[in-house]
């Protein structure tokens, strides 16, 4: 299973940025998808995730300001990020939850991190 992010940049406080991040894995269904990020000094946390039929959630630093959406078709997990500040700065990782065919085994995959720098 490889999980390829993308999207990150630099973004003044206030305005908005959009991640995405794709999963693939032959013989692999993928159930939740999330993010977490990880700011310099500081401990990686929980930002949201999205259930395989479309239940999100949110940590509460990020609720009514982050938004995420999944494409099953395509294995990809959104995260539309507003009202940015420069608390938000990050880098954001990625997650997908993915399940091996005729197994009931769940493994946890992580994508390589992408930087959000919010400047003030």
């Amino acid at each position: 299973v490889q999980l390829q992010a993308s999207g990150g940049g630099l973004v003044q406080a206030g305005g908005s940025l959009r991640l995405s991040c794709a999963a693939s894995g032959s013989g692999f269904s993928f159930n939740n998808m999330g993010w977490y990020r990880q700011a310099p000094g500081k401990q990686r946390e929980f930002v949201t995730f999205i259930s395989s039929g479309g239940t999100p959630k949110y940590a509460d630093s990020v609720q009514g300001r982050f938004s995420i959406s999944r494409d099953n078709a395509k294995n990809t997990v959104y995260l539309q990020m507003n009202t940015l500040n420069a608390e938000d700065t990050a880098v954001y990782y990625c997650y997908a939850e993915a399940v091996r065919s005729n197994s009931q085994a769940t493994f946890r995959y992580w994508g390589q991190g992408t930087q959000v720098t919010v400047s003030s």
